[in-house]
């Protein structure tokens, strides 16, 4: 199999997740180039081809030139598949490159098994198995869901250019409104849709108080109204990488995970023992929270 990876770069630099999509071909024993419209001295390190554009002259994001700058190494590559990350980039670069494929298009892949792709639907609830059914297709692939493997080596450049025109402009990015910054913050506590009620929410105030840290959310916490999304950790919200992570009533769907992978260590409470924030969790207690975490508390504040 022969895959295009689809770079991206944000604030002058190689986006850091772009090496999980080394880690998606990987698991498919694939073929790789890359398409980029980035900087000389801040590539990828992998042993292929990579398709460089200009930063200067076509920008972080230009829908029509960075179009056609993919298409140039689709030309000249022949991929089965074209690869992006499921982010802002890539979901208004997927459909427009599909569409002049006439390809298929996946969005948010988050495994592999062997009839296809999986994706997710329902908001995260339930998973599919696809197959796209032309020829050549896009995927974006979700981050979080595929291990970055280690980088090596030295891809043969191949200069692109085309117009550098488009229909839309960037004319600059603004960042979100002030509010809790997780990012530096060595605990946090985060509640998720299985603490139950907004009320539930303050006993895990309390226990990011006795640990003396902050406290996070998964984006259905936030959603339900129960904490303010300035809080909300995942790919759409804060990647944080605290010392101790607890997960508090949390499944794990990907996007969380994705937001919080970098933590050192990390305690789920969780009354499923098969919910996936099992599978990167150092210890799973297999309790409600509403019990656990008054016990915690009290053993806590006794020390």
């Amino acid at each position: 199999m022969r895959l295009l990876l689809v770079g991206e770069c944000r604030d002058g630099r190689l986006a850091a997740e772009i090496a999980e999509l080394f880690g998606f071909a990987a698991r498919l024993d694939a073929e790789v180039s890359m398409a980029l419209a980035g900087l000389a001295d801040d590539l990828p390190a992998f042993d292929g081809r990579l398709y460089l554009a200009d930063l200067e002259t076509y920008g972080e994001f230009s829908s029509g030139a960075h179009k056609r700058l993919v298409l140039a190494a689709v030309e000249r590559e022949q991929p089965d598949t074209v690869v992006l990350l499921h982010s802002s980039y890539g979901w208004d670069m997927a459909p427009r490159l599909a569409a002049a494929m006439q390809s298929a298009q996946l969005s948010g892949v988050v495994g592999l098994d062997d009839d296809g792709y999986v994706v997710e639907s329902c908001n995260g609830k339930m998973l599919r198995t696809v197959r796209p059914q032309t020829p050549v297709a896009v995927l974006t692939v979700q981050p979080g869901a595929f291990k970055s493997p280690a980088m090596s080596g030295q891809p043969e450049v191949i200069a692109v250019e085309t117009l550098p025109e488009s229909a839309i402009e960037l004319v600059g990015c603004r960042q979100p409104e002030a509010g809790v910054d997780l990012t530096r913050a060595e605990v946090i506590v985060s509640a998720g849709r299985g603490v139950g009620s907004a009320e539930q929410v303050a006993l895990v105030e309390a226990l990011a108080k006795a640990l003396g840290g902050e406290v996070g959310a998964s984006r259905q916490a936030v959603d339900a109204g129960w904490l303010d999304r300035s809080r909300q950790i995942g790919t759409s919200g804060q990647s944080v990488s605290p010392a101790l992570y607890v997960a508090c009533g949390i499944s794990g769907a990907i996007q969380h995970l994705a937001g919080m992978k970098g933590s050192g260590f990390v305690l789920a409470v969780n009354t499923d023992r098969d919910a996936p924030i099992a599978s990167v969790a150092d210890l799973l207690v297999v309790s409600d929270v509403a019990e656990f975490l008054p016990a915690l508390v009290e053993a806590l504040e006794k020390r």
